[in-house]
């Protein structure tokens, strides 16, 4: 049951992360709302936008037109013919995979003198740098390490005698010495009534 619901929160979780990274890439629609036409600067279109690997350019046009990618001499001199891949489907997506220029025109002849023409330039995607660390964790890096032993006194080794508790006498052993001592002073005034009392009571006995 354990091992079902983890491998419930791991799909969940690659889900999630398979719609984030996807809507981090740009789609850039060529020429705005003029669309993929004659008569648009294209390079003005370009200026102030970064593209990136995984942006994609939509070319939206109408009948009469094609987007043709072409090498840079080609894009220069506006040669058609040697396209490096051709489109006429008035829809036309491009995906940047790699970094670098890439170039488009469009084949019909005399449209790419017109302005037909884009120019790309593909950045590669910056990894996230790691974060430089706090203040406080310079801190408490540059600190030094409290030691858990007691130090010793310097100038020499020094004893501390630490003076033992006084023990309270014992109230019982006191007593005890008192009654023993009390005993043993009795015990001849015991005998000494024994030996006066015994003549007597043989006299009395007698009698």
């Amino acid at each position: 049951m354990a091992s079902s619901n983890i491998t419930g929160v791991v799909c969940a979780a690659l889900l999630v992360l398979c719609m984030v990274v996807p809507s981090l890439a740009t789609v850039y629609t060529v020429g705005d709302t003029s669309g993929w036409v004659m008569g648009v600067d294209y390079s003005t279109w370009t200026s102030g936008k970064t593209f990136k690997v995984g942006d994609s350019l939509v070319f939206n046009y109408g009948s009469g037109h094609t987007v043709d990618e072409v090498s840079a001499g080609d894009y220069k001199t506006c040669t058609v013919g040697n396209s490096l891949s051709s489109d006429t489907s008035g829809a036309s997506t491009i995906a940047l995979k790699t970094a670098g220029t890439r170039y488009f025109i469009c084949a019909v002849v005399g449209h790419c003198g017109s302005g037909m023409k884009l120019a790309v330039t593909v950045s590669k995607t910056k990894k996230a740098s790691a974060p430089a660390p706090s203040a406080d964790d310079t801190q408490a890096a540059d600190a030094p390490t409290a030691s858990s032993g007691t130090k010793k006194p310097s100038g020499g080794n020094t004893t501390v005698t630490t003076p033992a508790a006084n023990k309270p006498t014992s109230t019982s052993s006191a007593t005890t010495s008192t009654q023993s001592s009390s005993g043993t002073a009795l015990s001849p005034i015991a005998v000494a009534l024994s030996v006066i009392s015994w003549p007597v009571f043989s006299m009395l006995v007698l009698t």
